[in-house]
């Protein structure tokens, strides 16, 4: 007979009367019960766990120190097994990660990829990890798939989400992004993920257990009834749970297939395992969840005689794996449970291990908390347990009420006490009443929820309830307060050993700084590079992890880097501790920053959506974070390429901007130009040139994009005529344009008074023209900013795009003007925002600078013309050097044909009586000239 028939028959019983007969529900009811008893026929004792379950950890400590076995087979990525050596140097919780950027197998742009599994000490997998790794003669076996197969099958995965991936985390988790965002975007794996995957089993479980989410509904109905149960119990109510779940599911759940496929995984292992290694299976230990524990697949136990299950070979990517801190309220959000309830959840294991006299395992060095060992307690070790027949556990269980605690009120009053305390210093206006208050609440939601004791969540109802009145006064709530009396977010942090070389290298070149770098408060540093020159390469490297960490590492108060600038004194604000996980990401890349700086640049360069002002940029941080010539010379000419290659002038603003900086940098700090730069402006020039009649016609071309074309045509010119570049190329291109649209227009009227193809009276008579004529008024607003767009190629038209919108201004009547005042604001704002100030510049330099001067001001482009002076007759040459230059003509003759003069020599006298008077009365000065000149 089966141990579990008379639970058997009860529940088939339970079923006849609920259902009037129905085979459904008799099927999954009797199916509950032999997938447990399958699971306690196994030879090789299986262990079902809940990820982050003190119920679990609590058994699992007594399990191993009763049972000591010499393998643990644990549920968790084969590939992982070397990190967990390195947990003694970290403080949890951390994540276990794998991460890729290099990917061979995968679709593009799909990477980086990154795989995490958090660990908590409140777990099993710890207990379970830290056994096995300080008891001697004892090996750990991870089993579970590769992190290569998750991403494998992840598409199938995703096929049937789980309704808690969908559940909402409320707005509470913006309190403390920062701690929830310490996994970033990876996918995470957990030991034990238990949870229906059937939405409306879950809704109907939260409803009539008068619960809000399901970490809370766990935790009253399953961990505080397993929490002081025997190993048995434990053992045969998770397998119990794990199979409620795993029949109540959705039919066609695309999951499912991916866990008999990671069952199929395990099993094989194990039993590799077990053949090369020769172990007993009696002295062996399979952890996994409690949903895997109950598996229904043909190579579940190690007597299946299913055919062998070939595993997938691996892709060619290169994994790469470390530590990174984790944190509850990280936890919480990767894995959609309610906020606080890891932090709860630690708070009851200190609790019971505590109360139950527990001592459970911990890693010999391990930062935190105090260093005890399970096995070492009491001298020396009791032989282990001998395997008893199992029992049914289940049918006293689950008949009777679970054992409650009773109200512990010294325990409520203080955090009653405390969580009014805490309010008062984050700006709430609570007082003793509120505590009382809360007091009596929590023991009224605990009665309301059938509760013989209220948990920390009745108390957290309480106490938003009664203190939350109308507004939070400060940046935390009073659930947040709550989950900080009851334990706080606990942060994790990877010790110094278990970082890679480029995290060590970190913190060993910023140690002249003086700095707690684990700290995750921020600190305030000064560096005084002219008195501490040996602090610039400290310098140097806060500068450069900067340009690599995201916002918020780093944050310089004062001082900057600019091209061709050092400052001579800094300060910053440095918060390298809550960042972390990012500087451990940055090993992933290289061995140093600077290795990993120019690996990202040379990607930015040379990525296949690059553009050349994307490569300028590039450039410009190598000269600022790498230095030297090599780097930006390459980075350099790949610019060249890609601005040569490019069909568009979109990033023509970007370029003009970066290159002018550059060249203004290597004028200064160079004896000559690189020959990037050179090739750059030489081909710029002719691309430029080539472009600009499309641009002018494109309609989907800016004005801006169109005024940054000329720009570097206008301003470069001269450099570019020099490298051998040809202006008649620029010419014919403007004679070439024909735009439509207003702005256009002003600009290559601009370009051609540049040019000289268009004088300063003609471009003035058109705009008057413009004025003049009613139809074109309403886009008048459109020429001025084209008008404005060439100020940057043409500063010398700002003078006349005052004198344009000054005439618009006086000659337009209101009706017009008002409503054109909003369209030529916004167009400005929106076309030439930097050029506005030079234009008001002009404007102050033109109009009156005191109000009593404008009545009698007249603006210039007003004011009559000058009478031309009549032109003096041109008197005959005297003096010395007119002599001398009558006496050798040569020269003179020469600078006549190259001007183009005809005039003849004529007689050398002196007809200039002032001159002459001036010269006799001072004879000194023409005999020192003629002696200088050898005359």
């Amino acid at each position: 007979m089966s141990t579990f028939d008379a639970l058997r028959g009860q529940l088939l019983d339970a079923a006849e009367a609920f259902s009037g007969g129905g085979d459904v529900l008799a099927g999954i009811l009797s199916g509950m019960v032999d997938d447990v008893d399958r699971m306690l026929r196994e030879e090789l004792e299986i262990f079902p766990v809940c990820h982050h379950s003190p119920a679990s950890a609590l058994a699992m400590t007594r399990r191993l120190r009763d049972k000591r076995p010499k393998v643990v087979y644990l549920e968790l990525c084969e590939d992982m097994r070397p990190l967990l050596d390195e947990l003694r140097n970290c403080r949890l919780p951390v994540a276990l990660q794998a991460f890729a950027t290099q990917l061979d197998g995968f679709p593009a742009g799909s990477g980086p990829l990154s795989v995490i599994a958090p660990v908590t000490e409140a777990s099993a997998e710890y207990q379970a990890i830290a056994y096995a790794l300080d008891t001697p003669g004892v090996e750990i076996v991870l089993v579970d798939r590769s992190v290569d197969h998750v991403f494998q099958w992840l598409p199938q995965e995703t096929d049937g989400p789980d309704p808690h991936e969908q559940a909402a985390q409320g707005d509470e988790a913006a309190l403390h992004s920062d701690d929830v965002a310490l996994h970033g975007d990876a996918v995470g794996v957990e030991i034990g993920d238990l949870r229906p995957r059937f939405a409306e089993l879950e809704k109907h479980l939260l409803h009539h257990g008068k619960v809000r989410h399901w970490s809370e509904w766990w935790d009253q109905y399953v961990e505080q009834p397993l929490t002081g149960a025997d190993y048995d119990t434990y053992r045969q109510a998770m397998a119990l749970i794990g199979s409620l779940f795993r029949r109540l599911r959705p039919d066609g759940h695309g999951r499912l297939a991916v866990d008999e496929e990671r069952e199929r995984y395990m099993w094989t292992r194990i039993r590799e395992h077990l053949a090369e290694s020769g172990a007993d299976p009696a002295d062996c230990l399979y952890v996994c969840g409690a949903f895997h524990a109950v598996s229904t697949v043909a190579e579940f136990g190690l007597r299946s005689e299913a055919p062998p299950y070939t595993i997938a070979p691996r892709t060619g990517t290169r994994w790469l794996h470390g530590l990174i801190p984790s944190s509850h309220s990280a936890i919480e959000a990767q894995f959609g449970l309610a906020q606080g309830s890891v932090s709860i959840a630690a708070a009851t294991w200190a609790k019971a291990v505590r109360r139950g006299g527990v001592t459970p395992y911990r890693l010999e060095g391990q930062q935190g908390g105090r260093a005890k060992q399970g096995g070492k307690r009491g001298g020396s070790a009791a032989p282990p347990v001998a395997a008893e027949p199992a029992a049914d556990r289940l049918s006293g269980f689950l008949a009777a009420p679970p054992a409650l605690d009773g109200l512990d009120e010294d325990e409520l009053r203080g955090w009653c006490v405390d969580i009014v305390r805490l309010a008062r210093r984050n700006g709430y206006l609570a007082s003793t009443a509120d505590a009382i208050a809360v007091f009596e609440t929590s023991i009224l939601l605990a009665g309301l929820r059938g509760r013989a004791r209220p948990t920390p969540y009745d108390f957290a109802d309480a106490a938003v309830t009664c203190i939350e009145k109308d507004a939070v006064p400060g940046r935390r709530d009073v659930r947040r307060l709550c989950e900080i009396l009851l334990g706080g977010d606990k942060i994790g942090m990877v010790g110094y050993d278990a970082l890679p070389p480029l995290a060590r290298d970190v913190y060993d070149r910023l140690e002249p700084l003086g700095l707690d770098l684990t700290r995750r408060t921020q600190q305030r540093v000064l560096l005084d590079l002219r008195a501490d020159p040996e602090l610039e390469p400290c310098s140097d490297l806060l500068w450069t992890l900067r340009h690599l960490l995201p916002d918020g590492a780093l944050r310089p108060i004062m001082g900057a880097r600019r091209l061709g600038e050092r400052p001579i004194q800094e300060s910053w604000d440095v918060a390298l501790g809550r960042h972390q996980r990012e500087i451990v990401e940055l090993g992933y890349e290289g061995v140093t920053v600077e290795q990993v700086l120019e690996q990202r640049l040379r990607r930015m360069a040379w990525d296949p959506q690059a553009t050349a002002g994307a490569a300028l940029a590039a450039v410009e941080d190598a000269i600022l974070y790498v230095g030297g010539r090599r780097l930006p010379g390459e980075l350099g000419a790949c610019a060249v390429e890609l601005l040569a290659a490019e069909r568009t002038v979109d990033d023509a603003p970007e370029v003009l901007r970066r290159i002018r900086r550059l060249l203004t940098y290597y004028r200064a700090s160079e004896p000559e130009l690189p020959a990037w730069c050179e090739d750059f402006v030489t081909a710029g020039y002719s691309h430029y040139c080539t472009l600009l009649p499309t641009a002018f016609a494109d309609d989907e071309t800016g004005v801006r994009q169109v005024g940054a074309m000329l720009g570097f045509l206008f301003t470069l010119e001269s450099l570019a005529l020099s490298l051998g570049c040809d202006r008649a190329q620029l010419e014919l291109a403007v004679r070439q344009s024909h735009p439509r649209d207003p702005a256009k227009v002003a600009l290559l009227w601009a370009a051609q008074t540049q040019l000289g193809l268009l004088t300063r009276e003609e471009l003035r008579a058109r705009c008057d023209e413009l004025l003049a004529n009613p139809l074109v008024v309403p886009a008048y607003p459109l020429y001025v900013s084209g008008f404005v767009q060439a100020l940057e190629p043409v500063p010398g038209l700002a003078p006349f795009v005052v004198e344009a919108l000054s005439k618009a201004f006086a000659r337009l009547p209101d009706p017009v003007l008002l409503p054109w005042l909003p369209t030529l604001i916004c167009t400005l704002r929106q076309h030439a925002p930097e050029l506005v100030p030079v234009l008001v510049r002009e404007a102050g330099r033109t109009f009156p600078g005191a109000l009593a001067e404008l009545d009698a001001w007249t603006p210039p482009w007003e004011r009559p013309a000058a009478p031309v002076r009549a032109a003096r007759a041109a008197a005959a040459p005297s003096g010395p050097v007119s002599t001398l230059l009558a006496r050798h003509p040569g020269a003179c003759d020469a600078v006549a044909v190259l001007l183009g003069c005809t005039a003849e020599w004529g007689s050398t006298g002196h007809g200039n009586g002032e001159v002459a008077a001036l010269l006799d009365r001072h004879p000194a000065t023409t005999g020192a000239v003629a002696a200088l000149l050898g005359a």
